[in-house]
């Protein structure tokens, strides 16, 4: 195999713009594309050069809104994203020291959830 990344993942949005803003301007995410493609409009963000992007789909495209579970965004500096985040309004849980490493959840507006971490020892070293 010569697999080397998720290139892109899919979050079900219900309303593309609210969601652009909250991708944007509340957790900082660049948006690489952003054009009407007939009837769909391919909506894509990305945390700054990030390998991974995410489609953000409305439900005209197929997608159920709020159903994205287990995403695992890694940061460098775990308490300082979620202050900033509870800052801005967004819903954070934690962090959370727990026997694999320090980890919080967050909520979009349409309830996808994803969880913050550090990286563990092992992941620093590779």
């Amino acid at each position: 195999m010569n697999i080397t990344h998720a290139k892109t993942v899919t979050v079900p949005v219900s309303d593309q713009d609210r969601a652009k803003d909250f991708y944007v301007s509340t957790l900082g995410f660049e948006v690489l594309a952003d054009q009407q493609m007939g009837p769909v409009r391919w909506l894509q963000v990305a945390p700054r050069g990030a390998e991974t992007s995410f489609t953000l789909a409305s439900a005209e495209q197929g997608f159920t809104p709020g159903t994205a579970r287990g995403i695992i965004l890694e940061t460098s500096d775990l308490d300082a994203d979620c202050a900033g985040l509870a800052q801005a309004g967004a819903a954070v849980e934690g962090p959370d020291e727990l026997p694999w490493g320090r980890q919080a959840t967050l909520v979009d507006p349409d309830g996808n959830s994803f969880v913050l971490a550090t990286p563990t020892p092992s992941e620093s070293r590779a």
